[in-house]
């Protein structure tokens, strides 16, 4: 009989329900899960992206780092977002998105850290658990327990059922963000935008910026001074081409904001979705990004884009385009073919006056 037998059937009577995806190791505890009678009203699906290509496609992206916890928290973003579409009648406040990544001892000698990380994404709050194993004390099934019985844990935490499978490890670090309320309205649709102002955008900046670096500051300098404008620094939370930010990576990026200057979150994915919600704005942009606003695939036909694109005149929307080195050659505005209908909403920087090829990936992946 499995150690975790009254624990999993307290969740599968719980009135939550989740999507599971566990990539490296993690699936005893699916396993364990499944096992025992009642599964079906808990998991609506469990999913094992396991070899690399596998996870680069659930995300959309090659992760900086398969076993990480940037890479377990967007995964578990992922499954939430995946659970509301798959139950939709389900109340959001009893979804959850989980997620695994491992990194375990296996057959051959691994250079990095055995570790693992355990992501929960919900509708108020994100949660991690982050471990690490002193190598070669445990064997790969030993491992594999300590993996089982966290998530297990963890999962029992988010249905309200209490655990007494672990107690306190020195080895464990846990980290709760709560979302603000706002964040919440924007993920539910019931809002249209979350902002540090009460002043509307003229002047947006839209990114990522993980990191924000001096290439994001020299732009903003360069926009600012050319429009005379205020800018704010736009995070869209839930792009098509990218899983949905956790609570922990929205608080993360809007840290760097704190000293003075503005920003704005939203949903708006797509550059004509931006426009219909900030009418008459500037947008600063890379020519790598003009490329893909450009790129025919995002849209039904060439003239479902053209159509598309004539928003822009519509609601008076300009773009200052900066120069971008793309693989080995610097693109600049001139290097684009922009359709003439829209053509004069675009102006752009000479390599001359600006051009900084440093980028967020590189600097992560120096950092780590």
């Amino acid at each position: 009989m499995s150690q975790y037998l009254e624990i999993i059937k307290k969740v599968h009577s719980s009135p939550y329900r989740f999507v599971l995806v566990s990539s490296g190791g993690g699936t005893n505890a699916i396993s364990e899960i499944l096992k025992v009678p009642g599964a079906s009203t808990s998991v609506l699906e469990a999913y094992v992206p396991y070899a690399k290509e596998s996870l680069d496609y659930y995300l959309l992206k090659q992760p900086d780092h398969y076993c990480s916890l940037d890479t377990t928290l967007s995964m578990a973003a992922k499954a939430y977002s995946a659970a509301k579409k798959i139950d939709p009648d389900t109340n959001p406040k009893y979804l959850l998105g989980i997620a695994v990544t491992a990194s375990l001892a296996t057959n051959y000698s691994k250079k990095g850290e055995h570790k693992f990380f355990i992501a929960i994404q919900t509708y108020k709050y994100s949660s991690s658990f982050s471990y690490s194993f002193i190598k070669g004390e445990l064997t790969r099934e030993e491992e594999e327990q300590v993996v089982t019985d966290h998530i297990i844990n963890a999962i029992a935490q988010s249905c309200e059922v209490q655990s007494k499978i672990i107690s306190e490890n020195s080895s464990l670090v846990v980290k709760t963000v709560e979302a603000q309320k706002n964040w919440v309205k924007l993920v539910d649709n019931k809002i249209d935008f979350v902002s540090s102002s009460n002043r509307i955008p003229e002047l947006i900046f839209p990114g990522s910026f993980n990191p924000f670096h001096s290439g994001h500051q020299s732009m903003s300098e360069l926009a600012e001074k050319k429009t005379g404008l205020g800018l704010a620094y736009e995070i869209c939370i839930q792009n098509a081409d990218k899983p949905p930010l956790s609570y922990h990576e929205i608080e993360k990026t809007l840290n760097q904001f704190n000293h003075g200057h503005e920003w704005v979150l939203t949903k708006a994915g797509k550059f004509t979705d931006k426009a219909e919600l900030f009418p008459n704005s500037v947008f600063i942009i890379g020519a790598d990004t003009l490329t893909r606003i450009l790129d025919e695939k995002f849209y039904l036909n060439r003239q479902d884009m053209l159509n598309q694109l004539d928003l822009f005149n519509s609601h008076n929307i300009n773009f200052l385009v900066f120069g971008r080195k793309i693989r080995n050659s610097f693109i600049s505005l001139e290097s684009v073919s922009i359709p003439e209908h829209i053509a004069k909403r675009f102006s752009g920087f000479g390599e001359e006056i600006f051009r900084d090829d440093i980028s967020s990936t590189l600097i992560r992946k120096e950092e780590s």
